[in-house]
């Protein structure tokens, strides 16, 4: 059933009779299978992917890389849950390497996400320290390309 999953993460919108046909199954599998998942908490949510860049919404996107002294009694968790509940944050990986948090977070305006990262992000006790990078453009996310109608013509020297 793993295939089930994978076409599932490409596109939820394809019935369940779709589903049948492309894993070699029964319509009644699938719909068992993929009610089991959603009981189970494999499947956390249907979500459209939005190219915000083709509507009116004003906003920015930052990822900020967040480092952190761990709480000795509750690690990572405690801070993480903290971080992931605010408004601001679309999403928080905890990473390997030289900073410890990943944060995807969305603003109105680059001033607003700074002032995120001023006021909230930085005053937490366990914060060592911030680097905000803002997303400039967006080229591919969860496997889709962003196509690019309008050709900088800087591009392709």
């Amino acid at each position: 059933m793993d295939k089930l999953l994978k076409l599932l993460d490409t596109n939820a919108r394809l019935s369940n009779a779709e589903l049948a046909v492309m894993t070699g199954s029964t319509e009644d599998a699938v719909a068992k299978q993929i009610a089991a998942w959603e009981k189970d908490g494999v499947i956390r949510a249907y979500k459209a992917l939005v190219d915000w860049d083709r509507t009116d919404r004003e906003y920015v996107t930052a990822i900020i890389e967040l480092r952190v002294t761990p709480k000795r009694d509750a690690g990572f968790e405690a801070i993480a849950q903290t971080i992931a509940a605010w408004e601001e944050v679309e999403s928080i990986y905890l990473m390997s390497g030289g900073y410890d948090f990943s944060i995807v977070v969305t603003g109105r305006t680059f001033k607003e996400v700074a002032m995120f990262v001023a006021n909230r992000l930085s005053t937490l006790d366990s914060v060592v320290s911030t680097a905000t990078h803002f997303v400039l453009r967006r080229y591919k996310e969860k496997n889709v390309m962003y196509a690019a109608e309008e050709k900088d013509e800087r591009e392709g020297f």
